[in-house]
């Protein structure tokens, strides 16, 4: 079963991707950082207008490490989400040696669980692409998806990495899901390799801008596209 989530940054936002089709929802604020946690206000108008699963992002900087501070922030933050109605959460984490931060993530998915989660593009950032599969792979909680282009720039620098990691077998496939840079292009080659879960933000949105409201004709034309990548 194939899954597109929609990125949604207000509750017009949810609206607009639920009427266009999308499965699921990442909610996140201030994308000039890339996706921060949201305002619990903010998720709780979504949880009114919309009946899909909210992942919300669980990041309160720009970059992808974090410290203890921001844990304990966190943490606090993903209690008073869970109560206004998110589903699920988006997380991750980077060390000062960009690996994988194995205790900041598993700490904090600690909290989350029995939730599922998302380890989010921190993965594309990480020094080694090889070594760091495996240890998202391998974390704790209720993990069951991976958001990745496959590269820090991007699915089109990424979508080969991305065809291998899928070659792995079922399970790899079923984690990854496409998404950082995102085109129409990609989705048959992938879907083709096994993937079924999409990811889009800015390709749902009136010129690509942030600034404009997700459009629900545009999530129609996505859901279209990725059903008949992978046979739903």
């Amino acid at each position: 079963m194939s899954l597109l989530e929609v990125i949604a940054l207000d509750a017009a936002d949810a609206r607009a991707a639920e009427e266009g089709g999308a499965d699921r929802i990442e909610v996140v604020a201030d994308m000039a950082a890339d996706g921060l946690t949201p305002d619990p206000d903010v998720v709780a108008r979504m949880r009114d207008v919309t009946s899909l699963p909210l992942r919300v992002m669980l990041r309160a900087n720009a970059g992808f490490r974090t410290s203890a501070h921001e844990l304990d922030r966190l943490r606090a933050a993903a209690e008073t989400l869970k109560k206004v109605g998110a589903d699920g959460f988006v997380l991750g984490f980077l060390d000062s040696f960009s690996q994988i931060d194995i205790g900041a993530t598993n700490k904090l998915a600690a909290v989350v669980t029995p939730l599922p989660w998302t380890f989010h593009r921190a993965l594309d950032h990480a020094l080694d692409p090889v070594p760091a599969w495996t240890t998202v792979k391998e974390l704790g909680g209720t993990l069951d998806t991976v958001l990745t282009a496959g590269s820090a720039r991007g699915v089109d620098s990424g979508v080969d990495l991305l065809v291998r990691r899928a070659a792995e077998g079922p399970a790899a496939a079923a984690m990854i899901m496409a998404g950082g840079g995102l085109r129409r292009k990609h989705v048959a080659i992938l879907g083709a390799a096994g993937v079924s879960k999409f990811h889009v933000g800015t390709a749902v949105r009136p010129d690509g801008a942030w600034e404009a409201p997700v459009d629900a004709a545009l999530v129609r034309e996505w859901r279209a596209l990725v059903s008949a990548a992978t046979g739903d």
